[in-house]
């Protein structure tokens, strides 16, 4: 449910920035309707992933530091509190508004960042080795339903205000098309991503410390042991002389920045921070701007033949499609073949197929989207455009966009499993905040006249999903660097167990956890 409410605090804003557009930023002379300037439409999109850096690296770390279960806490009640506060506004004016909206939203993306590493190291730490991989990924498929439900909760708030307060179009009315009411149906969107996070409270505090926390990080096998049987409802014995012989040993209680470090994961790192960042600047870029490319085939129609909720109603249902169709598909698909045949293959053939669909829809895009007739084109072939198009949502999602969260919360040692990853997650949200700007601005027209109102010249929708298309293929091959995980033990992935680095013969089964004596050789 945490990243239920992630997915879903992070792509509702989509639904509602031209909404915000036509609220606050209408210029009657102008003869269209009101759209975001240059500087806020990026800041509205984009504060939440830089947020989200931040909180991946800081909560990643204070999560090696204070342990899983006391920072998990923190960051949800973080969510909560930041989510009522996006649909609050300090004082009426547009400046005020937008300037308390992107204020909460940094903070909102501050607490989501850290539920990624958080999340992604206590479902590994207990799970099994040979269903490790389907239920970390069932936990990242919560992200569908989170796409899908930001969908569906504007539709249903859309639907509602338009029949009650119904507009004219903005080509027949402009000054009565944007119902006063219209400043509530955003702030309802918003806010309601808090309900989710709070009814997950007490759930997560009920949650024990993972084993592996508490025993090799907070050396405390007793306490370890009692989580263990709590939760396995087994009985389960510590083994102080392990826990005494690995604290003892330097070889395995190295710090990320040494050369030790460097040798055994410095690879690892640099694979799995590569390809999330690679992965998130086209993921992000396809899933903020889905209203622009949708309206650029003529998929919505033009912003002047609707009122300004039903168009809140049209990119939401547009978006819920896609997330239906291609999204929530792509997510259990990877639940369940993933621990058949792999993270790698299933990260390089998602980064292939995402590849292949990039350049089937940017080199011919001329043809799909037909030529120019008045507000819309003509002659093309949109249909075949959308099922192309959400090809690359289904294999990105079948693919690395699953696999980028699940690696590092397997390969690195415990007591820096979720510094790691949360290195790695900012490495993706680096990547998202490229895709969320510059794809905002690359995206624009190359003819001046065409551009939207205060943009610069860009290279245009079709070069710019040629880029994308390109960075795919890099991440294809940057994917060489990220070993497979498969069916392996997160002590024998991370070296934990390895004779050499304990210096003794005599280690403990394959896949237990550390501290433990008990015939749990599953895990």
């Amino acid at each position: 449910m945490g990243f239920f409410t992630d997915a879903y605090d992070l792509f509702c804003i989509s639904t509602v920035t031209k909404l915000l557009g036509r609220l606050y930023y209408y210029d009657p002379a102008s003869g269209k309707p009101g759209s975001l300037p240059p500087n806020v439409a990026a800041a509205v999109n984009g504060v939440a992933l830089c947020g989200a850096l931040g909180g991946q690296l800081f909560f990643g770390w204070l999560g090696d530091k204070m342990g899983r279960k006391r920072v998990y806490g923190m960051t949800l009640m973080l969510m909560v509190i930041s989510a009522l506060g996006t649909g609050l506004s300090f004082g009426h004016t547009a400046k005020s508004v937008m300037t308390t909206l992107c204020f909460f939203r940094f903070w909102l993306g501050f607490g989501i960042g850290g539920d990624y590493p958080l999340s992604a190291t206590i479902m590994s730490e207990y799970a099994n080795k040979r269903t490790r991989g389907a239920f970390i990924a069932a936990v990242f498929a919560m992200q569908g339903f989170g796409i899908l439900a930001g969908g569906a909760i504007a539709i249903m708030v859309s639907l509602g205000f338009n029949k009650a307060y119904k507009s004219p179009a903005f080509a027949e009315n402009p000054e009565l098309s944007t119902a006063p009411q219209a400043d509530f149906v955003w702030r309802i969107i918003l806010m309601a991503g808090a309900v989710p996070a709070a009814l997950t409270y007490y759930w997560r505090m009920r949650m024990p410390e993972t084993a592996r926390f508490t025993a090799l990080v907070a050396k405390n096998a007793k306490q370890a042991a009692s989580d263990m049987s709590k939760v396995l409802q087994v009985d389960i014995h510590e083994d102080p002389a392990t826990i005494q012989t690995v604290e003892a040993d330097d070889a395995v209680n190295y710090s990320i920045f040494s050369r030790q470090f460097l040798v055994r994961h410095g690879r690892h790192l640099l694979g799995t921070t590569s390809t999330w960042f690679l992965l998130d600047i086209a993921f992000y870029s396809q899933n903020l701007f889905q209203k622009d490319i949708f309206t650029a085939v003529g998929w919505l129609p033009a912003a002047k033949k609707m009122n300004a909720i039903e168009e809140v109603y049209r990119i939401a249902r547009a978006q819920s499609l896609i997330a239906l169709c291609s999204t929530v598909p792509g997510y259990w698909f990877t639940v369940f073949f993933i621990d058949r045949i792999g993270r790698f293959t299933i990260q390089l053939m998602g980064f292939f197929f995402m590849t292949v669909f990039m350049f089937a829809i940017s080199i011919p895009y001329d043809h799909w989207r037909g030529h120019k007739c008045g507000d819309t084109y003509c002659g093309g072939n949109h249909a075949a455009f959308v099922v192309l198009y959400s090809f690359t949502f289904f294999f990105s999602n079948f693919g690395p966009n699953s696999t980028t969260f699940i690696v590092p919360a397997e390969i690195f040692p415990a007591r820096l499993r979720s510094t790691c990853h949360g290195i790695s997650a900012a490495a993706g949200k680096a990547g998202a905040i490229v895709g969320a700007f510059g794809f905002l601005y690359a995206a624009q027209s190359p003819h001046e006249k065409q551009t939207d109102a205060g943009y610069p010249r860009g290279i245009g929708i079709k070069a710019a999903l040629l880029v994308l298309a390109i960075i795919n293929c890099l991440g294809f091959v940057c994917t060489f660097l990220v070993p497979e995980t498969n069916g392996k033990s997160l002590e024998e992935l991370s070296g934990e167990n390895d004779e050499e680095a304990v210096g003794s013969k005599q280690t403990r089964p394959v896949d237990s956890p550390p501290p433990t004596k008990a015939s749990m050789t599953n895990f």
